[in-house]
């Protein structure tokens, strides 16, 4: 079973029929090939294994920097137990340059800042949901384990392909590259697509103004889409 560094290794060895002793192949290279696979197959899609959450403790203050996580990748940000709405960037700058002291709940992100209308009326703890960047491989340790090997142990079966694709362009042969590369790609699209649909069971809060509910614009408020008249 593919699951940690070594494993990687080794099964690129067996499937790029060669070993160590070739001058193409020493130990170091093919680490650094398996690091270098592993970070392209770690940011090809939005994991849920690669979602993390960073917490500290809230002062007024406007831009915040979460090192270790990827740019604009922010989809929820809490103060105190309390949800903050999301802007995108352009409208947070016109609402903070033409409200300087409202006290709204809004956040938003440029890049790896988050910016957090810093007048909002909460205290505590600031806890922010976003993409976490994995740390790069020791190679000096074989029994490093990748993003996958703990969740879903196939996508190191695409780390393995992109490894032989990279080895292929080592050699100038380019047309076996790209076909690996391929490879691995699909395999993480594959990945990818069986996890979109096992989320298919996730639902909408009654609360949260999901797609079912509609503005009612001749007597105000919503109104659940499902009692709307001749809407079949």
């Amino acid at each position: 079973m593919l699951n940690n560094l070594g494993n990687l290794k080794t099964e690129f060895l067996v499937q790029n029929q060669s070993s160590t002793t070739a001058a193409f192949y020493t130990d170091a290279i093919i680490a650094e090939w398996a690091d270098q696979s592993h970070q392209w197959a770690a940011a090809f899609h939005k994991w849920p294994f690669t979602e993390g959450r960073v917490s500290t403790t809230w002062a007024s203050t406007e831009e915040w920097s979460f090192e270790g996580y990827k740019s604009d990748s922010f989809r929820i940000v809490q103060v105190g137990g309390k949800r903050l709405r999301k802007l995108d960037f352009a409208n947070y700058q016109i609402f903070r340059e033409e409200e300087p002291s409202a006290d709204d709940r809004v956040f938003s992100d440029f890049g790896r800042i988050v910016f957090i209308n810093p007048n909002i009326d909460l205290s505590g703890t600031l806890t922010a949901w976003g993409q976490y960047i994995p740390t790069a491989f020791d190679i000096t340790d074989l029994t490093a384990k990748t993003v996958f090997s703990d969740n879903e142990p196939e996508g190191n079966e695409a780390i393995v392909s992109k490894m032989l694709s990279l080895a292929r362009n080592r050699e100038k042969k380019l047309t076996e590259a790209k076909y690996f590369e391929d490879q691995a790609k699909l395999k993480l699209d594959e990945l990818y697509k069986r996890i979109l649909e096992e989320q298919y069971a996730y639902q909408t809060h009654p609360d949260s103004g999901g797609m079912w509910e509609r503005f009612d614009v001749l007597r105000g408020g919503y109104e659940e889409e499902i009692t709307r008249e001749n809407q079949f």
